[in-house]
């Protein structure tokens, strides 16, 4: 153990409890639902240990910024690079599409200090990857540090070279309370940016370089004092990480009570070191793990993750394996990688050529090989792969992109967006419209159609069919009202059967959004056409679960309830239209895959879905199949209902 005035066995203990605090919310250990608050205990311990480090070397003259920044690449690159090679290596034979591709591009932006502002910008995106399989995901906290590191020594040297002899507290207090009031308001207007991005923490390295600044001038501490202020302050770390959870208000002003509470626990020990809460954390299991917690909060992620992508359940078994794995690992790179390399007196140059610049050369190649040309045939097998050609490659909106991108208003009307029967007259006599989950069920209603109809498919990304009275309300995008506008005119040509589907469980759970679509089945109403409202299928979990059987899953079906309880908002929007329009027709292709207690997600051995709540086109083929096999055509017992007498 060191024994150098500057270490303190009490602050490796926080770091400790910090990483102990991730591991267990990450491994879902039941009551850690706040443990995602150690990642902010350690961002106050990075502002105090910096700045003290900083400070000595300013005050001895020795700091340079090139020497600062070898130490920081030393110190950190070498296990980076190690863990997420391996990561690679381990998740090559499962990781397939765009998860391989993203994982990619992920490992680059990390090894350059850019990983959150990466997920922030690729979890924002509506088709957004499932994070709890993203293997680099927890380093978009070192970033943010990172970030931090690129910031403070520049604004302390100034601070120090041209503001000695004046007071910081007032500016310091300043800056702090604005720091901390972003942070509150970005949790609220921009939950995501405040989550990811540096402005919203920095409030929390600032609670530690504080302390690091004006120990010498706050009021000195007796043991009784130190004894309650370090007491409290563990209490608020360990509170918060017990009772917070994931749903709450965050960074913000929840944040605040375990930064606070670190800070509080940081300056007690500068005081009086033998307090009953410094004893506590410098106990030698907690200066272990506190050593070696740079390894841990690497290690810890990347296995959970790949069971998360196989849909492995994360049992007791599991959870025990994998920490004892996890802290053998932790120490064995703790003590080969980390100590190897982050005392060697390479010069800033050398280290950032060896750690930074060539390894991004060849993360760069890997990331564009995968990108251009991934060669599944060395990754996984033959039978693998062609259950991925079905999920994949068979995106209705890839495969007709010209029934669903384009000119919003010039939509195509020509053959390659026809269906069906050959037109009479070069007009269609059927509709198929609606957003990404109605050309998700082109294949389900061609089976329907078969040669009795000429069904014209008109669709668009995130653009359900609304009368265009509401549509200004409903999407705020001039692009989508104009696209209603113009469907809207080719509606009122001449009456037709329109088949009629949306993401409904999305927009449904908006009261306006049930007005909405009322008010628009009851204007395709008025218009003489035959409107037919197709149900959509159940959601999954996850989007994981579409590619349930490349996991080797013995079950791939999901809860019925569960589904079912998904659909309360639809059925008042199914109620209300049944009540006002007896006579419109409903289809439900959930009638194939669910009894009453499961929902199936493969059919004869198909894979059905693409994601968690789109199918693929072979999948949706399959279910129109099985549905006039079971129940007969829906639209044969509608023509002899409404034939005349």
């Amino acid at each position: 153990m060191k024994t150098t005035p500057s270490y303190r066995a009490d602050i490796e203990g926080l770091r400790a409890l910090a990483v102990v605090l991730v591991i267990l919310y990450h491994y879902e250990v039941p009551g850690i639902t706040g443990g995602f608050i150690g990642v902010d205990v350690f961002f106050v311990i990075s502002g105090f240990v910096i700045t003290q480090l900083l400070q000595r070397a300013f005050e001895k003259g020795t700091f340079r910024f090139r020497d600062f920044y070898a130490r920081r690449i030393r110190r950190l690159v070498p296990l980076f690079l190690l863990v997420s090679t391996v990561t690679f290596l381990m998740i090559s034979p499962f990781y397939i599409g765009d998860a391989y591709y993203i994982f990619a591009k992920s490992w680059l932006s990390s090894l350059v200090g850019l990983s959150n502002i990466y997920y922030f910008q690729e979890l924002s995106q509506y088709f957004a990857p499932e994070t709890r399989s993203l293997s680099l995901l927890h380093t978009w906290s070192l970033a943010v540090e990172e970030q931090f590191y690129l910031i403070w020594p520049l604004a302390l040297y100034l601070a120090y070279r041209f503001g000695k002899g004046r007071d910081g507290h007032w500016p310091f207090r300043i800056t702090l309370v604005g720091t901390f009031a972003l942070s509150v308001y970005l949790a609220s207007a921009h939950p995501a940016a405040a989550y990811y991005l540096l402005p919203a923490r920095l409030f929390e390295f600032m609670l530690g370089t504080g302390v690091a600044l004006f120990s010498r001038q706050l009021p000195a501490l007796n043991r009784p004092s130190a004894e309650i202020l370090a007491g409290l302050g563990l209490a608020m770390i360990i509170a918060t990480g017990l009772l917070l959870t994931k749903h709450d208000h965050f960074p913000g002003y929840n944040a605040l009570w375990p930064t606070l509470g670190t800070a509080m626990v940081i300056y007690a020990g500068l005081h009086q070191t033998r307090t009953l809460t410094a004893r506590l954390l410098s106990l030698p299991v907690m200066v272990f793990l506190g050593g070696i917690s740079y390894s841990l909060y690497l290690w810890h992620w990347p296995p959970v993750a790949l069971l998360h992508y196989q849909l492995i359940e994360l049992t007791w078994a599991n959870r025990l394996g994998l920490i004892l794995v996890v802290v053998a690992l932790s120490w064995l790179s703790y003590r080969f990688v980390e100590n190897r390399y982050r005392h060697r007196p390479w010069s800033f140059k050398k280290s950032f050529m060896v750690f930074i610049f060539v390894p991004l050369l060849i993360i760069w190649a890997i990331q564009s090989t995968i990108r251009i040309a991934d060669d599944l045939s060395f990754r996984i097998s033959e039978e693998r792969r062609e259950l991925y050609t079905i999920i994949a490659q068979n995106n209705a909106a890839d495969l007709y992109k010209r029934c669903f991108k384009g000119d919003p208003t010039e939509f195509n009307k020509g053959k390659a967006c026809l269906f069906g029967a050959e037109p009479e007259n070069g007009q269609p006599d059927a509709m198929l419209i609606g957003d990404s989950h109605a050309i998700a069920l082109l294949g389900f209603v061609e089976q329907l159609i078969g040669e009795r109809h000429s069904m014209l498919v008109v669709t668009r990304a995130s653009t359900p069919f609304v009368i265009p009275e509401h549509s200004a309300n409903a999407f705020g995008d001039p692009e989508k009202t104009e696209r209603n506008i113009a469907l809207a005119e080719y509606l009122q040509q001449r009456p037709m059967t329109v088949f009629v589907n949306a993401w409904w469980s999305a927009y449904l759970q908006s009261d306006a959004f049930q007005r909405y679509f009322v008010d628009t089945v009851a204007w395709l109403h008025s218009q003489g056409h035959n409107v037919i409202l197709i149900e959509d299928v159940p959601e999954l979990p996850s989007s994981s679960y579409a590619e349930c059987l490349l996991k080797n899953m013995d079950d791939c079906s999901i809860d019925a309830v569960e589904a079912e309880a998904q659909l309360s908002n639809f059925n008042r929007f199914k109620q209300t239209v049944q009540a006002r329009f007896p006579d419109i027709t409903w289809i439900n292709p959930k009638k194939v895959l669910c009894d009453e207690s499961r929902c199936q997600t493969v059919l004869n051995g198909i894979p059905l879905y693409r994601d968690e709540s789109h199918l693929n086109h072979v999948g949706s083929t399959e279910i129109g199949r099985v549905y006039l096999e079971r129940f007969g055509n829906p639209l044969h017992r509608q023509e002899k209902q409404t034939a005349p007498r």
